[in-house]
């Protein structure tokens, strides 16, 4: 079958295309699942790029979307010809966080979803929403549910709260949806005026061209009447943080997700403290916040944004259109 190995010490032009011995079958508790798509994630885009360090011959991408092809003994919740879709998190099933690392996160601890078949644990699936392509689906695993997370699980988002979303990556894009589809009201940035159009058409009330205006923390809590949101979605990390301090109301949630502007920098400490804002750290979710998510989903009849699809075979060039920074949701790998 077609896979693709990561060559160290890594880089876009070390992806290798190959042919690998084909899973045999599944035994007790496993499924064979014939992957169709996945999903492209700075993650992932980090492990290629070599800035986190993996094995050699690494099959990369954490998300995986495809149909099972046979069953183990013993398992029970799928059955052949089921649309699957993995898990982030393989062992974190339920309940609050067990992991802090990523040794077992496809794609980068262990193998990932870059090739045309695998065989894994029933519980690092969960089954696709009804009505989704395979494509659709590869974009929930990583993107689609740390949006979930920041917003429904651990902000607790309800009807009337104020969102902002930073830029128009997958995890921003969903996180907007989220929130419209919650009766949540949206300020969103970008630095693209063409983008800033886009992100009015999917809802947001407000919108904000950061490069026009640097200090849009200030104008976020202009438009709140001085006030400021309740969830700041940061997915910048050091360099957007203070802006995002400056942006929350008092009390108000920002969830720490992304590390976009680098890994350390200086934080405004004592004006966090004035805003006695609550900064959450987190990385994905669980195996039950996802199917939480997609009963959500479903009800709501809610569809990702998908930027464009690469063939497996393009993955480098999948990955240059993301550094481009030209993307606005998602880009997928289908194969």
């Amino acid at each position: 079958m077609q896979a693709i190995q990561l060559q160290q010490p890594g880089g876009l032009d070390k992806l290798n295309v190959v042919d690998v011995a084909a899973p045999g079958e599944p035994g007790p508790g496993e499924i064979k699942v014939r992957l169709h798509a996945s999903s492209l994630n700075f993650h992932d885009y980090a492990v290629v790029a070599g800035m986190i360090p993996t094995d050699d011959k690494r099959i990369p991408m954490s998300d995986g979307a495809g149909v099972v092809e046979s069953v183990g003994e013993g398992v029970e919740e799928f059955a052949v010809g089921d649309a699957v879709v993995s898990t982030f998190f393989p062992y974190w099933l339920e309940g609050p966080a067990r992991v802090g690392d990523f040794t077992t996160t496809p794609g980068d601890g262990v193998d990932g979803y870059a090739r045309e078949q695998v065989i894994r644990p029933a519980e690092w699936f969960t089954r696709q929403p009804q009505g989704y392509s395979h494509a659709e689906s590869s974009t929930l695993t990583t993107a689609g549910l740390t949006a979930w997370r920041a917003l429904v699980v651990d902000g607790g988002l309800k009807a009337g709260d104020t969102v902002l979303v930073l830029g128009t990556g997958g995890v921003s894009i969903f996180a907007l949806q989220f929130a419209k589809m919650m009766g949540a009201r949206v300020i969103a940035t970008t630095s693209s005026n063409e983008k800033l159009a886009r992100l009015r058409e999917l809802g947001a009330e407000h919108t904000i061209n950061y490069r026009e205006t640097p200090e849009w923390g200030k104008a976020v809590k202009a438009l709140t009447n001085g006030e400021g949101v309740d969830h700041v979605v940061e997915i910048g990390g050091p360099g957007t943080l203070p802006q995002s301090i400056d942006a929350v109301k008092i009390g108000g949630h920002i969830s720490l997700i992304g590390v976009l502007t680098g890994r350390e920098g200086e934080i405004p400490t004592a004006k966090l403290m004035a805003k006695q804002a609550k900064l959450q750290g987190l990385i994905v979710g669980s195996r039950r916040h996802q199917v939480e998510m997609i009963n959500a989903i479903e009800a709501a009849n809610l569809k990702p944004i998908i930027d464009r699809e690469f063939a497996l075979t393009e993955i480098s060039e999948a990955f240059r259109y993301q550094e481009s920074g030209k993307h606005f949701g998602k880009i997928c790998l289908t194969f």
